[in-house]
């Protein structure tokens, strides 16, 4: 089995009167004016689905800062994952540092949602590595067992929209102050993932995960058997981060980064089942 764990929805209204919510939401507006930003409906997703090949994928709206909108997309994608049962996951998002943020997890837990995130910190104005801000969220995903997707990003390199300062050393705090969180750190973590060479970090972070997402925008294929070489493959998930970029283009890499058949299973789909629970 495939699984895409990053895929993100947009409600087909949202998609037409986004340029009325960006004067509201400063990182929404700063990622939907980038030349490479595309939005893409539930439907969307699983014809990308059919025509890559892949099973299945772990689908999210937008984290905005408004809880309300948040709600919003929640709702968005509790409906999608009921159209179609066998194609879709659904994780929700949330302002971690609202009030209501108990009340949205058991509300959208109902309706069927898996997971939290993907959450943006710079984006939304919190901050991982305060452990007294982000003890509430990880707590309820301790209690409820919800896996979390946080963003985050490397800190050197070429700058691009969503380019934060969610870099691998915040990355790390989180993970230290709250090590029984299941937490998926997106694009590899910023590079927290090589920081498991050093013994206390692979100790300490025994239930931090890392996808792919925008990958072949930043690293060239090896890094799929440098993870490999640092044994923490077993902890990486595919995804894509679409409708940035096509699914394809990803299994293409993955296929010709040197990884096993059995490896390339892993990362593709295995660790994704095993942390799904499916």
């Amino acid at each position: 089995m495939k699984i895409d764990f990053h895929v993100h929805i947009t409600p087909p209204d949202i998609i037409k009167d986004w340029k009325k919510i960006a004067e509201k939401e400063d990182y929404f507006r700063l990622l939907s004016e980038s030349p490479v930003n595309k939005f893409a409906t539930a439907d969307d997703v699983v014809r990308e689905l059919e025509s890559s090949g892949i099973d299945k994928a772990v689908i999210f709206g937008f984290a905005f800062k408004d809880m309300g909108l948040c709600r919003y997309v929640n709702d968005y994608t509790a409906q999608a994952i009921k159209k179609y049962p066998e194609k879709l996951i659904g994780y929700m998002v949330a302002m971690p540092t609202s009030r209501e943020l108990e009340k949205e997890i058991d509300r959208c837990r109902a309706a069927g949602l898996k997971g939290i995130g993907e959450l943006f910190p710079q984006g939304q104005g919190f901050d991982i590595a305060d452990s007294k801000e982000m003890s509430n969220l990880a707590n309820l995903c301790i209690e409820r067992n919800l896996p979390l997707i946080i963003h985050t990003n490397e800190p050197v390199g070429h700058y691009y929209a969503g380019k934060t300062n969610t870099t691998p050393e915040k990355a790390g705090t989180f993970a230290q102050n709250f090590p029984d969180v299941k937490v998926i750190f997106a694009h590899w973590g910023g590079g927290l993932m090589f920081y498991e060479l050093m013994p206390e970090i692979k100790k300490q972070n025994q239930n931090v995960y890392y996808d792919t997402a925008a990958s072949p925008l930043l690293y060239n294929k090896n890094i799929y058997k440098t993870a490999g070489d640092i044994e923490v493959l077993h902890k990486v998930l595919f995804g894509s981060d679409f409708p940035l970029l096509p699914m394809k283009r990803y299994l293409k890499e993955i296929s010709e980064s040197g990884l096993s058949q059995e490896e390339q299973e892993l990362v593709c789909g295995q660790n994704a089942c095993r942390l799904l629970g499916l």
